[in-house]
């Protein structure tokens, strides 16, 4: 039982409205400065209070940052990474619970120690990888004494070369396995007594019984593809063709000529062009997004 207490109460409301002043008061103050001139932008202080423009500065912003393609590019990324993620969890946990073979935990514990791994620390192998995917194999082939010579594979200024080497994710696969530890056995018996095979059972009983699992997935991966930064630096050489929107917005910050300050209110406008998508999947799925982690009725 919890106990309420008017004190702890006023305390836990204090506590939220000022967690929530905290979080919104930086977007409030990108929101004033896209609404306002250069000049008034760059007074000290600023004001506080929205002028009127706005819609001038989005559209100054969406032109100069040439958002009718990165951010396609963007959506493109980010649904191909977070679809990737989605399947390849959801697979590996299907193998790791339901099937029982050597190794399965080794195998588990290896997924989820790369927790521990960001991209950052991989980095420059997955970079490796990328410039020649079948590099590796090629270097099998030579050490075993094979004259097989691989064909080049450059993933390099290509949309494979953005979404595959990060469709692998510990997260979802540890959501999706402490799900599937749930599922009755009886459901996998009665399958098996239907008639139902393996994938099957997978596609018709499991993933309809983990769409709120897949919707939370779903919010956090494609915020964490939409917001990268580093690996589309470094994949896309061609950025007229492959920039995505986070790329797009170091551009936007100097001025177009040499020596000139930056145009902060234009800068300001492209910040909330580029926040708007994950903004806008997170508040669609964000009732699926709370159920998916906290819901016990499986």
């Amino acid at each position: 039982m919890i106990e309420r207490t008017p004190i702890l109460d006023a305390f836990t409301h204090l506590l939220l409205i000022f967690s929530l002043i905290a979080l919104a008061f930086p977007l409030w103050v990108i929101f004033v400065a896209a609404s306002h001139d250069f000049h008034t932008v760059n007074q000290v202080p600023m004001p506080l209070w929205p002028g009127t423009h706005f819609l001038e500065n989005m559209a100054t912003a969406w032109e100069r940052g040439n958002f009718d393609r990165v951010m396609l590019n963007s959506l493109i990324v980010a649904g191909g990474v977070t679809a990737g993620k989605i399947i390849v969890s959801a697979l590996s946990a299907f193998s790791i619970v339901y099937f029982n073979y050597r190794l399965r935990m080794v195998m588990f514990w290896l997924i989820f120690i790369t927790l521990m791994l960001p991209l950052e620390v991989r980095i420059v192998p997955t970079y490796a990888v990328a410039t020649d995917v079948l590099r590796p194999f090629q270097s099998i082939f030579d050490l075993a004494g094979l004259s097989i010579e691989l064909p080049e594979w450059n993933l390099l200024n290509t949309y494979s070369g953005l979404i595959l080497p990060l469709v692998a994710t510990a997260t979802g696969t540890f959501l999706y396995r402490q799900f599937f530890l749930t599922v009755p056995d009886e459901l996998a018996e009665a399958a098996k007594m239907d008639g139902a095979g393996a994938v099957r059972f997978f596609l018709e009983v499991l993933m309809p019984l983990s769409k709120a699992n897949m919707a939370a997935l779903a919010t956090i991966m494609f915020v964490w593809s939409w917001n990268q930064y580093l690996w589309p630096l470094l994949v896309v050489t061609d950025q007229e063709h492959y920039a995505t929107a986070t790329m797009q917005l170091q551009k936007i910050v100097p001025g177009p000529l040499f020596g000139e300050p930056p145009i902060w209110n234009v800068a300001m406008a492209a910040n909330l062009i580029v926040l708007a998508p994950p903004v806008i999947v997170t508040i669609l799925l964000q009732r699926w997004f709370v159920r998916g982690l906290i819901s016990t009725e499986k």
